[in-house]
């Protein structure tokens, strides 16, 4: 019986440990890194450079109207920038091994490690030095083809997905992604970015108001977002009170059921 009683202040002590409390799921918690009643955040985020396989989608436009339709013969379609991903992928511009573009007209031009500003500035002296005079008014707009990024773990959706905008955060990019669920580790999430050189992990604690002022609250094209499982949920307890409580209740049947089948035989 001793056997039996030890065992049951044993589940009952892992179990009593093992339910998901409010800490573990609210974002942004004051952990007492937040000295005054509001936190300043600072925009820690450099701009994106280009690296390899990045699409891109560059648009050539003009002032006047007829040197306007002059520098059409530069834009690979129609001249609008609001095409879709599917459109992209056939008539925007992909970043090779080399770094390069295929630019219409203009040939090769090395976009590797340069913002999407650089590049503008890049295409527009060109054109102006080889096919216009450089009093010229022209515009180059070039933009990443969607900021793209991936979640996996626990998650409410795992896969691909691609935003529209310009800067995104992690709070933004997790929403879009169906949220975390409970049973994730909202103190650890990892961030796998790129880099020119490979790839580097990144953590993060969303749980921690903190996580607003760091360099990868911001995420970057091509990012893995991974969410890590609980501790708890390798347990196989509830993830409330509730459900725990049912938990211990089987364990204790079962085991008061199996000490008595076994002295009675």
């Amino acid at each position: 019986m001793k056997q039996i009683v030890v065992c049951i202040v044993v589940v009952l002590g892992l179990l009593s440990t093992s339910c998901i409390t409010q800490k573990d799921v609210v974002y942004l918690q004051d952990k007492g890194t937040v000295v005054n009643d509001s936190l300043q955040i600072q925009a820690l985020v450099s701009p994106y450079r280009v690296q390899v396989n990045d699409l891109l989608s560059v648009n050539v436009k003009a002032e006047k109207k007829e040197i306007n339709d002059l520098v059409q013969i530069f834009n690979p379609t129609s001249g609008d920038i609001g095409t879709t991903q599917e459109e992209l992928y056939y008539t925007g511009f992909t970043v090779d091994l080399h770094g390069n573009i295929e630019f219409p007209i203009l040939g090769e031009i090395n976009v590797l490690g340069f913002t999407t500003d650089e590049i503008e500035s890049k295409v527009k002296e060109v054109i102006l030095q080889k096919y216009l005079k450089e009093t010229a008014k022209i515009f180059v707009t070039v933009k990443l083809s969607g900021l793209k990024y991936t979640t996996l773990g626990e998650i409410g959706t795992k896969g691909t997905t691609v935003l529209y905008q310009d800067r995104v955060n992690i709070l933004e990019a997790i929403a879009n992604a169906g949220d975390i669920l409970d049973t994730g580790d909202r103190k650890d999430v990892l961030i796998v970015r790129q880099y020119p050189n490979g790839q580097k992990i990144h953590h993060i604690d969303l749980t921690d108001i903190a996580a607003m002022q760091s360099e990868f609250y911001y995420i970057q094209p091509n990012d893995l977002i991974m969410v890590k499982p609980l501790k708890r949920k390798s347990i196989g307890a509830g993830q409330t009170a509730a459900q725990t409580l049912t938990t211990i209740a089987s364990i204790f049947s079962v085991l008061i059921s199996t000490y008595f089948l076994a002295r009675n035989l």
